[in-house]
């Protein structure tokens, strides 16, 4: 994390597609579109299906239908129409028949949504070789949002600090918008797709732009395709620390990690990364690893977040996360116990924090979430949390979650939404081991044994499918390494299984 501090996600196909349209004067063009035709299913979609695949599919596909219309050399002109007619057979399926209910709750798909519809069907007027009709927007969806966005753009006014991620979505009004500025680093959002779309103005005629050696750098990641955010310096920090100290894995932290993560938390909290505004998931989760090594720092930081029945990620959230407010319960608890002559400062807000997240379980024992694809990431979440902080108020909760744990285990061992991943795996198995067993808890402790090895024989734990929720599911690579470990640490410090020798 030292070396990368920018932090270290996987590629995006939304993202990579927005790319290919807003910059193919980028270094790694060709290899872009060659990673847009490579990554396309068979059945013509892009991404993971309960309709995660939508916004994907429809950047890709209007991504390459723009490689297509402006007669870019890369790529085999009938290999990139084939792909294009596969993918807008699916989504014009899609389309006309999934409504914005039944659609997954990741950020700005209001407005990406019908951003990329609507350039698709002013591409089909160009290129008749695709042989389809215009492309319909979602019931439920509308271009209201969207045409707000640019009248704000254009009449100079500033948008909200959230909106800027996605600041693709607003075309030429984004270009050398005056009431955007670029971060110190040349970041837009911490998008690379939102500061292509504000470099492709005037700004573009600089070569030593600051904001475009920003994208080159970012595509020189992986070799031309781009992750979906970056930078996430505070936020991969925050986590990976938190999941090794939390699962009591000894390490030493380099001083000046733990003084970043010290001096990013302002009086409004903290961003997961330049960009980006503070909210209040990366600003606990900061807090939380702080104090769990040593460092507490009073959370008053949070307040800002506070609403009156519970705490949002920033202001001005639609709806609500039961992680984010399990990271709250995280960080005010664990200060809590690091300050204990300050402890009954938190008590009313930490039995709030509890009973909202306890009335929001499911009938099964699980949690699902806005900000992971996994219920097993929100479950190990409110779990954990309530176990540690919750009070005795908590216990059934904690025991019901633990019972769905052990019923959903797979064949062979693994848990997951989909299939068995490593990443699931190890949230199940935290679950399991930081909740407290004993005495005829042998189903617990045979899942456990079972978990062990399937994460054992596992090649690499970032070879699954990526869960975490941004414009696009991403994948950050050494957060679910770091969960993965502790997982195995957990198990191997439980007396349950039998280490052999080179195993870890």
């Amino acid at each position: 994390m030292m070396s990368r501090p920018w932090g270290q996600v996987s590629p995006s196909v939304y993202e990579t597609g927005r790319l290919v349209t807003l910059a193919p004067w980028l270094l790694g063009h060709e290899d872009r579109v060659a990673y847009l035709v490579a990554t396309q299913r068979p059945d013509g979609a892009w991404g993971v299906p309960d309709g995660y695949g939508l916004v994907p599919t429809l950047s890709a596909t209007e991504a390459l239908l723009s490689v297509l219309i402006r007669g870019d050399q890369v790529g085999d002109r009938e290999v990139l129409i084939g792909a294009v007619r596969r993918g807008l057979r699916v989504v014009s399926g899609w389309l006309s028949e999934t409504a914005v209910s039944a659609l997954p709750d990741t950020p700005a798909i209001e407005v990406i949504v019908p951003a990329l519809v609507s350039l698709i069907n002013a591409h089909l007027d160009g290129l008749g070789e695709c042989e389809i009709g215009y492309l319909p927007i979602p019931e439920g969806m509308s271009e209201g949002p969207l045409t707000r966005i640019r009248q704000h753009l254009e009449s100079g006014a500033a948008l909200p600090g959230k909106l800027l991620h996605a600041l693709e979505v607003a075309g030429q009004a984004a270009a050398s918008a005056p009431a955007v500025n670029p971060t110190s680093i040349g970041t837009v959002g911490a998008s690379p797709a939102a500061t292509a779309a504000w470099l492709s103005g005037s700004a573009l005629s600089d070569p030593g732009h600051h904001a475009r050696r920003y994208l080159e750098a970012v595509a020189l990641r992986h070799g031309g395709p781009v992750p979906v955010g970056l930078p996430i310096t505070v936020f991969e920090r925050g986590w990976v620390l938190s999941w090794l100290a939390r699962a009591g894995i000894p390490f030493d932290v380099p001083p000046e990690m733990l003084a970043d993560l010290r001096a990013a938390i302002g009086p409004e909290g903290t961003p997961a990364g330049a960009g980006l505004p503070p909210d209040a998931d990366t600003t606990s989760v900061a807090l939380y690893a702080l104090a769990l090594l040593g460092m507490p720092c009073e959370p008053d930081s949070l307040w800002a977040f506070e609403t009156p029945t519970h705490f949002c990620t920033w202001q001005g959230e639609e709806g609500s996360s039961v992680s984010v407010n399990a990271h709250v319960l995280d960080a005010f608890g664990q200060y809590a116990m690091a300050r204990p002559e300050q402890a009954h400062h938190y008590a009313a807000v930490l039995g709030r924090l509890a009973a909202w997240l306890r009335e929001r379980q499911r009938p099964d024992g699980s949690w699902d979430d806005r900000w992971h694809a996994s219920p097993y990431y929100a479950t190990v979440s409110c779990a954990l949390a309530l176990h540690e902080f919750g009070g005795a108020e908590s216990t059934v909760a904690v025991r019901s979650a633990v019972r769905w744990v052990v019923t959903t285990q797979r064949e062979d061992g693994s848990w997951g939404r989909w299939g068995g991943t490593a990443e699931e795996t190890a949230y199940a198995m935290q679950l399991l081991l930081m909740t407290g067993h004993g005495p005829g808890d042998e189903p617990r402790e045979e899942a456990v044994r079972r978990g062990y090895r399937y994460l054992l024989a596992s090649a690499d734990p970032v070879d699954g499918p990526a869960l975490w929720h941004d414009k696009d599911l991403y994948l950050p690579l050494a957060i679910v390494r770091a969960a993965v470990l502790a997982a195995l640490h957990l198990a191997q410090s439980s007396g349950l299984v039998v280490q052999q020798a080179g195993q870890l």
